[in-house]
């Protein structure tokens, strides 16, 4: 019998017999886990290509691995075709040291404050911009709100935008996508609310984490004209915090 490091106790293979279908069972599972080990430990995304090359497995496997963790939220589809961290896996670590959400919070809250407006954290999943984090002015008179968990589609507003020019850039791509990445900020103005004017900053790809920015909806042009500087400088103090942020092998060594 052998110890799986955790005080517990491992089931021998004498007092657990394999059968074949446990043994599929167990590879699918270990080459499962594998390929989300891939995708998180990227920052660019990865291709179905590299999956199956990685786990020595034809494509069609590696799409049916990828999919399943896609149904999930753990991985998501870049338009390139690159998979990316979905948004499951910041909920899977809420709590964590590496929670997105935890270390944003503090920062939106701020900004938020500063420009009068709701701020939110937004992360890619699929075709779509989810916001995970949404932060109200604590005294404004009046202004925007939404809940926590709202989707967009991806190539609509200035989160989408922002969002998308942290992939690969690609031939035909929107021009405001490259003009989003050469400018490091997107801004619009009623693609998603009528009226509203946004702008986002995307974050710095870090291993594990899904591609991110920072939005900030308003009604006011005023507003939304300044807010570059402020959002830009609330993105840098974020990212600065996530790479400073301990990881769980820090923790065990």
């Amino acid at each position: 019998m052998t110890s799986d490091g955790y005080g517990g106790a491992m089931i021998s293979a004498a007092e657990e017999p394999s059968t074949p279908s446990r043994n599929v069972g167990t590879q699918t599972l270990a080459r499962g886990l594998r390929a989300l080990e891939l995708v998180a430990a990227s920052t660019d995304g990865v291709s179905i290509q590299t999956i199956a090359d990685t786990l020595g497995v034809h494509r069609t496997v590696a799409y049916r691995l990828l999919s399943t963790l896609s149904d999930f939220h753990l991985v998501t589809r870049a338009p390139d075709g690159r998979f990316l961290p979905g948004a499951g896996l910041t909920t899977l670590g809420q709590g964590t040291l590496t929670s997105l959400k935890e270390v944003a919070s503090p920062h939106l809250r701020g900004l938020a404050n500063e420009l009068q407006s709701t701020v939110s954290l937004l992360v890619a999943e699929g075709e779509e911009a989810v916001a995970i984090a949404v932060m109200e002015p604590a005294n404004a008179r009046y202004h925007l709100s939404f809940r926590e968990g709202s989707r967009h589609p991806l190539d609509r507003g200035s989160a989408g935008i922002a969002l998308q020019s942290l992939a690969t850039p690609r031939p035909g791509e929107p021009t405001d996508v490259s003009g989003a990445r050469e400018l490091g900020f997107a801004s619009t103005h009623g693609q998603v609310e009528p009226g509203a004017y946004g702008v986002a900053v995307p974050l710095s790809p870090l291993s594990g984490m899904p591609a991110a920015c920072v939005n900030v909806i308003t009604y006011r042009a005023d507003v939304a004209e300044r807010a570059v500087e402020p959002v830009k400088r609330t993105v840098a103090l974020i990212s600065e915090a996530l790479a400073a942020k301990p990881t769980a092998d820090d923790s065990r060594a």
